[in-house]
């Protein structure tokens, strides 16, 4: 009777919603399944063609270079070709459909300047792009020397190969020559000067660029400001500075627990966990704009500690292991 009853329940169940579950679940893993399965078709297509391409090589010898080359040519015009008419669908398509978000999310500014320091619309432009936008920088005959470099390097292989490689080294270098003429060197030339104007009044007027908690702005702040806000974070979670530098006796500290652990760390591998020049940890505070008078969130680095390798060793230890579960795909690969 009680099984009855349990039966019922769980059937009711199923046909309320409980079975909306199991079908995600389900759905799920037929994905991971397709893409299992998808990745090992890729890899015997790998295998295949590698295996093509050395009984082409021995086939040919020699001449196999300028074939090879003939047909990354040819197969680089076709996949242009076809890149080139997906953009333009792409291009009608976002035409065609106009339509405006109904709602309308606000970001939090790309700078957040809490100076008094004027910066032009070229400077701000170049700090809106992040602190991970790259510089270009190349010197005045870096094309020279490339192709010298190569040509050297060229110099050192056999006869029969040397042919082929300039042909190969000529036309990139002529695709190099030709994105050089155009504005982009002017532009990164404009960019440095604007750099150096964006040093220079930072250092003229004591500030720094930091980066905020949230929104992935950029902070323009006094470092006496900045400075304050960490050591009010300090002192309102009442840490305690000692009087001397404990990095030397910790390091002593870890130095006799890997000796006396060779079961765990063999003495020959015992210099992977030890720092050599070991630092305290250092902080650094990232900008709470959404909260008021703006504290700090702190971020310590660790990587230079005495305890660093040895800890990543302990938590590789530690963890347990991650077991998953897939479906078999019964599509056949060939």
């Amino acid at each position: 009777m009680v099984f009855l009853i349990w039966f019922w329940k769980r059937f009711v169940g199923l046909l309320v919603g409980d079975w909306k579950f199991p079908q995600r679940k389900s759905q799920l893993l037929r994905i991971k399944d397709e893409l299992k399965y998808l990745h090992m078709k890729k890899q015997q297509l790998n295998t295949k063609l590698y295996n093509l391409h050395l009984l082409l090589a021995n086939t040919w010898n020699n001449s196999w270079h300028y074939i090879q080359h003939t047909i990354n040519k040819k197969l680089e015009m076709e996949t242009k070709s076809i890149y080139q008419r997906l953009d333009n669908k792409l291009h009608n398509l976002t035409q065609q459909q106009t339509n405006c978000p109904k709602t309308h999310h606000t970001f939090y500014p790309r700078i957040v300047n809490n100076t008094d320091i004027t910066f032009s619309s070229e400077e701000i432009g170049l700090l809106e792009k992040g602190p991970k936008y790259n510089l270009h920088h190349k010197k005045k005959n870096w094309l020279t020397n490339l192709a010298l470099e190569a040509e050297t390097a060229i110099s050192l292989l056999p006869t029969t190969d040397r042919g082929y490689l300039r042909d190969r080294v000529t036309d990139h270098l002529q695709k190099l020559k030709l994105q050089d003429k155009t504005n982009a060197k002017q532009h990164h030339q404009s960019e440095h000067r604007t750099m150096k104007s964006i040093q220079a009044k930072l250092k003229e007027n004591d500030a720094m660029i930091t980066t905020a908690d949230k929104g992935n702005s950029l902070v323009i702040i006094h470092s006496q400001q900045y400075e304050a806000k960490i050591q009010d974070f300090i002192d309102n979670n009442n840490f305690q500075s000692p009087t001397s530098n404990p990095t030397k006796r910790f390091q002593n500290q870890i130095r006799k627990t890997i000796n006396h652990n060779t079961a765990l760390i063999p003495r020959n591998l015992k210099w992977r966990y030890v720092n050599l020049n070991p630092s305290a940890p250092t902080i650094k505070g990232l900008i709470k704009l959404h909260k008021p008078d703006q504290p700090i969130r702190p971020v310590v680095n660790w990587r230079n500690v005495p305890a660093y390798k040895l800890s990543q060793l302990l938590t590789s230890k530690i963890s347990l292991p991650h077991y998953h579960t897939h479906l078999m795909s019964r599509t056949p690969l060939n």
